[in-house]
């Protein structure tokens, strides 16, 4: 049994911590909220987040951050992601230098174009971290349904014990090494997410969906292989996979954002109507200075990120897209 600390007692924080419970660990869940730690350690519910779902027993909640730390030196972030670098310098002093730093964030920080680890390296000064991403919505995941994700870490070792870590009958996990493609594809998922979700709030189909996720798995691969991923990468679990899950579902906060958007044009009323954070609203404009700063064209993100910025509409988004020459068709080119 490992001792396992959550930070974020959300949705996707306390579903983490569920698949970690379940596989036989010993979690500590920490939250700000002294009233939802009391409900989770009482009634083994979140409501807030995840209704009536009922939790395991043995999972424990907590709202004191040094108790956090002091169970544990194997940590897992689930925390929004621009708010990571201020979280981790107000808690620097309570992390062991040894301590294993998982991150299961997927975005890019706006003031430094930078991915999470990289935050992590830079705040913390670590070389023991890895990521979980993939195609993992926590309204399925938490109900244990069959679910497959990707630990990626800086080495097989450290990948290997994040895999043991998470592995459960109904959650499947596969080990990489392979940092910079699985996080950039968890970060740009999102936003090809907004896209799609915009051209069904606008009346479109299948067809359109369809052009949307082709040409944004094409520029998640081009901008990976750009930073030196490997390009099979954006064909797993953390690519493929993750960008089907986010663009295909009803339950993904960014198709749902954009849908709104798209129905509406109106960031206020997106805004409203999905209360919770929406990464590829937050992450567009990075990812695009990322993509330029290494010439690559995106044009799916460009648009998106226009959209975000309130330059153009999502009728013109659309209409620019369709507007861009065409070329041959190659998975990177």
């Amino acid at each position: 049994m490992n001792k396992v600390t959550v930070l974020g007692a959300g949705a996707w924080g306390t579903t983490m911590a569920q698949v970690l419970a379940d596989c036989g660990n010993d979690v500590l869940l920490w939250g700000r909220s002294p009233e939802l730690v009391k409900e989770i350690n009482t009634s083994h519910t979140n409501k807030k987040y995840l209704g009536e779902h009922v939790l395991p027993n043995q999972l424990k909640a907590t709202n004191q951050i040094y108790e956090a730390f002091s169970h544990s030196s194997i940590i897992v972030l689930a925390i929004p992601a621009q708010s990571l670098r201020d979280a981790l310098i107000e808690w620097k002093s309570l992390i062991s230098p040894d301590a294993l730093i998982v991150s299961t964030l997927k975005g890019i920080e706006l003031t430094s174009d930078l991915r999470m680890t990289e935050v992590i390296v830079e705040v913390l000064g670590t070389k023991n971290y890895a990521i979980i991403t993939g195609p993992n919505l926590a309204d399925e995941l938490i109900l244990r349904q069959p679910a497959g994700a990707v630990a990626a870490a800086p080495t097989s070792d450290i990948a290997t014990k994040v895999q043991g870590l998470f592995s459960t009958p109904y959650y499947r996990v596969y080990t990489s090494t392979d940092v910079v493609g699985c996080e950039l594809a968890g970060a740009i998922k999102s936003i090809i997410a907004l896209a799609v979700g915009m051209s069904i709030g606008m009346g479109f189909g299948e067809n359109t969906q369809a052009m949307l996720i082709t040409r944004g798995l094409n520029e998640v691969a081009r901008i990976g292989a750009a930073h030196g991923a490997d390009p099979l990468s954006a064909a797993g679990l953390a690519g493929m996979g993750d960008l089907v899950a986010s663009c295909g579902s009803a339950l993904s906060r960014n198709r749902t954002f954009g849908e709104v958007l798209g129905r509406t044009g109106s960031m206020n009323d997106a805004r409203e109507h999905v209360a919770k954070t929406v990464e590829g609203v937050a992450s567009s404009s990075a990812v695009v200075e990322l993509a330029h700063r290494v010439g690559v064209e995106v044009p799916v993100i460009e648009a998106v990120a226009d959209v975000v910025a309130g330059t153009i509409t999502p009728k013109q988004a659309l209409e620019r897209l369709m507007a861009i020459t065409t070329k041959a068709e190659n998975f990177i080119r």
